[in-house]
């Protein structure tokens, strides 16, 4: 907060020093802007602090708000002869924030709604203060993009390198390995890549206190830069490291340290170790801090208008900011609220339905409004398993695309999916590239005979089917605002896999003819199903 320092002979209360009267309409008008959008976008905000409250990875997110204000308050002395005046442009740039809330609203993404609320309360500042007061703290306002949870969609490359490196270094090292997807074995036991070794956390804290280090450390913006980079680096290859030495502890240990909790324990340990240094080193270059000057104040001859332009620059962004709302209201006019009653869709010969799926498995699917897992067999009887997960009302713990629908967890003890890629296939007469995954059971196991599926999984959204998480976001979007709705469905269909060297193959050719012959039933099934009120 700007302020000025009393004269010499002028008492003081603690630290408290007068907010020059320029400022004071200015900054209530700011305050109470502020304080609109964090109560107009509550459900965003507070599930930005549930993600805090409850993921180690972006814990930071309670303190990065007191550190931006401690940054600011630095700034007081220059800040303070600023005149404050509205920056036009940010209203403009504050709609554009707010449709992006709208569109992230309307595929329920929590990145996408918590990054616009977060540039909503950014952007208040040069819509209130001006783009020169802005340009001053440009580093505190952008700090506080560091509490948005944003990051987990790096998760699935970093446990890639992980178990790349990992492996790599295991067999440089004399030590045989078998790998099969995340999953890995050695002599003396098993070990899987999951998402705490993914070393997300880890990056995410470097980059953080790294930042921050280079900006009040380095003057140079090179400096600032190269600092910043290694902050990236250094935690990646840790990271890598830890792995390494974890796996090696295990296993000249005869498994019986760093298989625990000391798992972790020794990570942390060895982090703090690496990233410690890391300052150290960093310090060397540190850059003496000038004085801190503060600037001639400016002539207040446009107080009077001063007194005027805060309320509009308040009123014009607060309509802003709560026109998503009303474009919601009239949207959700479209989207059915009657139960979901699943239809079955009709078995056409050459195939029939069987009494029991060929399988125990099931994705894990989170919420879905309905659900059916059926089996299927060809004219020579092969096995064919349907599973349709489907979605209506959806909403930001209930929804069709989400990083949480997978096929298999990470952590679940009967099931692994060892293998992941794509397969162009064909759905009533057009191209469509699925999903393809191996599945296996015993995933902690590595030997034996465990069962062993094929599985294509793709979506059916806005009356289309695709497998693109990004087209599906989009068309569940377009179906709300066209009046369609919101429904969906989640489709997967698997067969057991042989021993055979072509047993993928022909798996690949059973669920292409199960597509090919009842790819028609399964979307009429869908269309009866949303028809139903």
């Amino acid at each position: 907060m700007p302020v000025v320092p009393e004269h010499e002979d002028a008492r003081m209360t603690g630290s408290i020093r007068s907010i020059p009267a320029h400022w004071r309409r200015p900054l209530a008008a700011l305050v109470l802007l502020q304080a609109a959008i964090l109560a107009i976008y509550w459900h965003s905000a507070w599930g930005m602090a549930m993600i805090w409250a409850r993921s180690d990875t972006y814990a930071h997110g309670f303190v990065v708000p007191f550190i931006a204000l401690w940054l600011v308050w630095r700034q007081r002395a220059a800040l303070a002869p600023m005149v404050p005046r509205p920056g036009r442009l940010a209203w403009l740039l504050m709609a554009g924030a707010a449709a992006l809330w709208l569109v992230g609203d309307l595929v329920s993404v929590n990145a996408a709604t918590q990054l616009a609320l977060m540039m909503l309360i950014v952007l208040s500042v040069p819509a209130v203060l001006g783009w020169r007061i802005t340009r001053a703290l440009a580093f505190p306002l952008g700090f506080l993009f560091f509490a948005v949870p944003i990051g987990d969609f790096l998760m699935p490359r970093l446990m890639e390198w992980t178990a790349d490196f990992t492996v790599l270094a295991l067999r440089v090292s004399g030590i045989p390995v078998y790998r099969e997807g995340l999953q890995f074995i050695i002599p003396s036991g098993t070990w899987s890549v999951v998402e705490a070794c993914s070393g997300i956390r880890y990056l995410i804290a470097s980059v953080t206190v790294g930042c921050l280090f280079a900006y009040l450390s380095y003057h140079s913006m090179r400096k600032r830069m190269v600092f910043i980079g290694v902050a990236i680096v250094v935690p990646l290859v840790a990271n890598w490291l830890r792995a390494y030495l974890i796996v090696m502890l295990g296993h000249f240990s005869g498994n019986t340290i760093a298989t625990g909790v000391d798992h972790l324990i020794y990570g942390w340990l060895f982090f703090g170790l690496v990233i410690g240094i890391m300052f150290l080193i960093g310090a060397r270059w540190v850059d003496p801090m000038p004085p801190l000057k503060a600037s001639v104040p400016g002539s207040l001859v446009e107080a009077s208008y001063l007194n005027r332009w805060p309320w509009f620059a308040l009123s014009l962004p607060f309509v802003v900011v709560l026109a998503p709302y009303a474009v919601l209201a009239i949207m959700n006019l479209g989207t059915k609220t009657a139960p979901v009653q699943l239809a079955r869709p009709i078995v056409a010969a050459p195939w029939h339905a069987t009494a029991m799926p060929p399988s125990s498995w099931e994705p894990a699917f989170q919420n879905a409004s309905a659900e059916l897992h059926m089996g299927l067999a060809d004219a020579q009887g092969r096995p064919l398993g349907l599973l349709v997960s489907y979605y209506r009302q959806q909403n930001y713990k209930r929804k069709l695309v989400s990083s949480e629908n997978v096929l298999v967890r990470s952590l679940d003890p009967v099931w692994a999916r060892v293998a992941s890629g794509s397969a162009n296939v064909q759905m009533q007469g057009r191209a469509l590239r699925v999903d393809s995954a191996v599945i296996r059971q015993h995933a902690r196991g590595m030997v034996g005979a465990g069962e062993r599926l094929l599985a294509w999984r793709f979506y059916w959204v806005h009356g289309t089917f695709t497998a693109s998480d990004y087209a599906g976001k989009i068309r569940g979007a377009l179906g709300r605002i066209s009046g369609w709705g919101d429904d969906g469905a989640n489709i997967v269909i698997y067969t057991p896999l042989s021993d055979a060297k072509e047993a993928e193959a022909d798996a690949s050719a059973l669920l292409q003819s199960y597509l090919d012959s009842q790819g028609s039933a399964l979307a009429q099934a869908l269309r009866q199903t949303r028809g139903r009120d």
